[in-house]
Order: C-alpha cells, then sequence, then structure tokens
C-alpha cells in the first residue's frame, strides 16, 4: 500500500445516516418544544425574535465560543422588552418571579442559539468534511 491510498481509521467506516438523524433530532426538539406552558412560549418568540435580528453569517451566535458577556448582554436585551410589555401591560411581577424569569430567559436563549447553531444551512455537514480530505 502506498502512503497515498491509507486513509486515517474515521473516514474508512462513514456515517451516511448522520445528517439524517440530526434532523430527526432537531424535529423532536421542536416538538417538544411546543410543548412548552404559555409563559416559557412566550419568552421563547422573544428570543427568536431578538435572534433573528442578529442570525448572519459571522454572528456571535455562530463563534466557535460564544463570549458569555455578549450572551448574557442579548439576555438583558429579552428581559428588558419583557419589563417593557409588563409595564405597558400594568403588570405586576414580584422581584422573585423576574429572578425566576431571567434565569428562564437564559436557559431559553441558549437553547435557541444551540438549535440555530445545528441547524444553520452553512454550517460544515460531515459529508462535506470527508470530501475535502479525499
Amino acid at each position: 500500500m502506498s502512503k497515498e491510498n491509507i486513509l486515517p481509521f474515521y473516514m474508512i467506516y462513514p456515517l451516511p445516516l448522520a445528517g439524517q438523524e440530526e434532523e430527526s433530532l432537531m424535529r423532536d426538539l421542536e416538538y417538544m418544544q411546543q410543548l412548552y406552558p404559555a409563559d416559557a412560549k412566550k419568552y421563547q418568540k422573544k428570543i427568536a425574535a431578538v435572534l433573528d435580528t442578529i442570525d448572519y453569517d459571522g454572528s456571535l451566535i455562530y463563534d466557535e465560543y460564544p463570549c458569555r458577556w455578549q450572551m448574557y448582554r442579548l439576555c438583558q436585551s429579552v428581559l428588558a422588552i419583557l419589563r417593557r410589555e409588563a409595564q405597558d401591560g400594568k403588570e405586576e411581577i414580584s422581584a422573585e418571579k423576574w429572578t425566576w424569569i431571567e434565569e428562564m430567559v437564559q436557559i431559553l436563549l441558549y437553547y435557541e442559539v444551540y438549535k440555530r447553531r445545528h441547524t444553520n444551512k452553512n454550517r460544515i455537514k460531515p459529508v462535506e468534511l470527508l470530501e475535502k480530505y479525499r
């Protein structure tokens, strides 16, 4: 055997169904998202609206390691929108509940960023990676 014909061990047994498994996983996660309680759905919609404004190539949400401070600022911008809507609706929300809401928004924000990173049409697919090294 010549050195040109030797393949690394991970390329000998490629995973042809890896993309299909990921699509199935994302469909399942989106279905579970539909089962969220009403408040969580409301927060999710606001988070999606904020992320839609910064969802572009080179965005901070697609960084290999997103900056913790920038993610915190995104969370704070969603909370500002929610606070403004609560004030406009004359809704009284206690400080303890705002603490809970902030934590819920952080969790939902990280989940939405994760979902967008893995469903982005420009991500590197395993098949493309294998083609690159042939």
